[in-house]
């Protein structure tokens, strides 16, 4: 059997009609081509789809039942044709999103909320972890695109400059340096810290022991915990906790927020956008083109053409 869709659709056209002249007209072929090839397809199918009368055409009861399936065809192949140029458009499917810190509040958030309402029929999946985790993850597939600091380690992807986030020390509401609108750094040295294992936890350890030229702060609290439960280690006076700002926007009773200053500067991290060219998810070009709208920097990457 060799139909094509075009056979459906002019079959269906005939059957709305009261005369082949009528519906050749509605087509915009000529009648002995539609009378032609209805007879074709009622030969591919061996039945008779029109009783033919001096006074027009009208479907058989065959004819009835093939084109209730003719319409449900089309319909189908017109909502899978859609879906499929939906997803070539990055407009449909799934995009794996590596995530280094919090999204309680900040650009992370607002960025995840901006391609949701542009792409409301992708299905965003977001993975948590530390640099090596999700340099891992990029280099196996398993994520499409990491937002991470700038981090030393070796990437040979590709990488888009985006935003800075500024140091942030959770403290008791009734620690001595909740008193003060800022911390510097010098000021933890003798401080009991809670850090987390993932995310951004090494790096800002790191980064405390080069400030402190050295120097350990009194202890660190190593912690496998999300933010909220980091966060309640403070509240009960465990330890002050190192984050970055886009987590500040989770509230906790007995915690206060302190900006991290040097030199009476905010200290803050830039992050990045990672990812490999070689990926092919339709979902990530529009992603990444939407990331080079909210932050733009023709310094770092910034063909995504």
């Amino acid at each position: 059997m060799d139909l094509e869709l075009r056979d459906l659709k002019w079959a269906i056209a005939t059957s709305q009609h009261r005369s082949l002249r009528q519906a050749a007209e509605a087509l915009q072929v000529r009648q002995s081509t539609l009378s032609r090839r209805l007879q074709n397809i009622e030969y591919s199918l061996g039945a008779t789809l029109f009783e033919r009368t001096n006074g027009g055409t009208r479907p058989t009861i065959a004819g009835l039942e093939f084109f209730e399936l003719a319409r449900r065809i089309l319909e189908d192949t017109d909502t899978a044709l859609r879906t499929l140029k939906a997803r070539s458009r990055g407009e449909h499917g799934r995009l794996t999103i590596g995530i280094y810190a919090s999204l309680a509040t900040g650009n992370m958030r607002a960025t995840l909320a901006d391609y949701h309402r542009r792409f409301p029929e992708v299905d965003v999946h977001t993975l948590d972890g530390s640099h090596h985790h999700l340099v891992s993850a990029l280099a196996r597939g398993a994520v499409d695109v990491a937002i991470m600091t700038n981090s030393r380690s070796s990437w040979e992807g590709r990488v888009l400059s985006l935003w800075t986030e500024r140091i942030i020390v959770a403290l008791p509401e009734r620690h001595p340096l909740a008193e003060r609108d800022a911390i510097t750094w010098r000021q933890l040295a003798n401080e009991r810290l809670v850090l987390p294992l993932n995310g951004p936890g090494p790096e800002l350890e790191s980064l405390l022991a080069a400030k402190l030229n050295g120097d350990k702060p009194k202890r660190v609290l190593h912690q496998e915990s999300g933010l909220d439960r980091l966060l309640s280690l403070v509240s009960t006076g465990y330890g002050v906790l190192l984050m970055l700002e886009g987590g500040a926007g989770l509230k906790h009773e007995g915690v206060v927020y302190r900006e991290l200053q040097e030199d009476a500067e905010p200290t803050r991290l830039s992050f990045m956008a990672y990812w490999q060219e070689s990926n092919g998810n339709p979902t990530l070009r529009p992603f990444l083109k939407m990331l080079h709208e909210r932050y733009p920097d023709l310094s770092v990457d910034a063909t995504l053409d």
